[in-house]
């Protein structure tokens, strides 16, 4: 046997294409090549219909402008030759099967099938094979089709997934940006770029020149941030550096307070302190907590002593309140209208006794105060009466403050007369005043 070619055989697939091609239905060439895929028979079914073997055992097979030999078969009876040809048609009508499925499902690689279904096209001008030549051609032209579109396809696909990576790195560039120029959320921040960078490394499909474009943005962003969270930091420390001896003066300053009797005075400079400790900032952590220590302990310390000083005197403000309460009832029994000039001077003694005892609880002060001064106001309203009823000069006060009316309302009464508002209003103003006092003195003069 000798042949013009030799293929592996494969097994023949019958397709709902082939089961059509053998029921003998006919089909319009141009609604195959555009409507639907091109049936193409199983030329191992029925060999005959595609080629034949002549009597030297030369093998032909049937095309549009003829028949072509193909091959030579000398191995045993013909119609074996003619099936061994056409089952290597079927071969190449199978993978060109296998090639449209692939692609018109969508697994195949439109670039593959393009240059496969090429090969075969190809190989049909001399291929030694016997089945219906003009249907493999026309699959093969549609395999060609479908290829081309898928190419396309994949094209606009790679394209958009390009265009869509594009975007995303953009968005993180931008936001690297941002953050480099506005955020001090440093630690937040930080974190942030770290995530921006691993997410960018899983963005594929950016051509070389816009990625390079976009990271050297991003790695400036990144280098911009490094240095402004450094300089921040570097301020902080030098800032830190001057709240630590800011504090270490106020610290001292605390401790020399501590055996200070000067209670009022030290405690308001205490409160100035701590007003300052505020306003100086944050130390180092480990300086600021040490210091902070010291500074309370200081603080602690004056105040206790402050407080066992105030314990102390608040008892001997107690006593001292006792004490007050005794003159207060001594006080009581006074009587200015037996005779007033004793009680005066009880009185009086009263009033050296109570400033020598000193001073009680606050809480105490307007109590006592006030009964004292009801005591002192009784003895005084005696002595006043006394004076009034006394007094020689009483009633030369009330002529002279009736006249002093007198003269104001005739001022006003002239104001008036002539028009000037504002006279008027100033001297009737004077006359009432003096008229109170006219009152005032006739009561006086009356109660005598």
């Amino acid at each position: 046997m000798s042949e013009q070619d030799s293929t592996p055989e494969v097994a023949a697939e019958t397709t709902p294409v082939e089961v059509a091609a053998e029921g003998g239905a006919e089909e319009t060439p141009k609604e195959t090549a555009q409507a639907t895929p091109p049936a193409v028979p199983v030329a191992s079914d029925h060999p005959e219909r595609w080629g034949r073997v002549d009597a030297d055992g030369t093998v032909y097979v049937k095309t549009a402008d003829g028949e072509r030999a193909v091959g030579s078969w000398q191995a045993g009876e013909p119609v074996e030759g003619l099936a061994h040809f056409a089952r290597r048609f079927d071969d190449l009508r199978t993978e060109v099967e296998l090639l449209a499925s692939r692609l018109t499902s969508g697994a195949g690689d439109p670039k593959h099938a393009l240059t496969s279904a090429k090969h075969v096209k190809e190989q049909l001008a001399d291929a030694a094979v016997v089945g219906d030549l003009k249907a493999l051609a026309d699959r093969v032209e549609h395999v060609l089709v479908l290829a081309e579109k898928g190419m396309e396809k994949a094209k606009e696909a790679k394209e958009a997934a390009r265009a869509q990576s594009v975007a995303r790195k953009q968005a993180l560039v931008e936001e690297a940006e941002s953050i480099a120029t506005e955020s001090t959320q440093w630690k937040v921040a930080g974190d942030r770029l770290r995530a921006i960078l691993d997410e960018w490394k899983t963005i594929r499909g950016v051509d070389r020149k816009t990625d390079e474009q976009l990271w050297r943005r991003f790695s400036k962003a990144r280098d911009a941030f490094n240095r402004r969270r450094g300089s921040h930091f570097a301020d902080l420390d030098r800032q830190r550096s001057v709240a630590k001896a800011s504090k270490q003066a106020l610290v001292e300053e605390a401790e020399k307070l501590v055996d200070s009797d000067d209670w009022g005075a030290t405690a308001g400079r205490y409160k100035e302190l701590m007003v300052e400790w505020k306003a100086a900032g944050r130390a180092p952590k480990e300086a600021d907590d040490a210091l902070w220590q010291r500074f309370r302990a200081a603080q602690d310390a004056f105040f206790q002593r402050r407080s066992e000083a105030f314990s102390e005197r608040d008892a001997e403000f107690a006593a001292n309140a006792k004490l007050k309460e005794e003159l207060l009832a001594e006080a009581e029994a006074i009587d200015p209208s037996a005779d007033l000039e004793t009680a005066r001077q009880q009185l009086y003694k009263i009033q050296e006794r109570w400033d020598a005892i000193g001073k009680v609880p606050r809480e105490r002060i307007r109590e006592l105060e006030g009964k004292l001064r009801t005591i002192e106001e009784r003895v005084r309203g005696a002595v006043d009466a006394q004076w009034r009823r006394s007094d020689p000069e009483a009633e030369a006060r009330v002529a002279q403050f009736r006249e002093r009316v007198e003269q104001f309302e005739a001022q006003a009464a002239k104001a008036r007369a002539a028009g000037d508002k504002r006279r008027t209003e100033q001297a009737e103003a004077q006359a009432a005043q003096w008229r109170e006092w006219l009152a005032a003195a006739e009561q006086a003069l009356a109660t005598r």
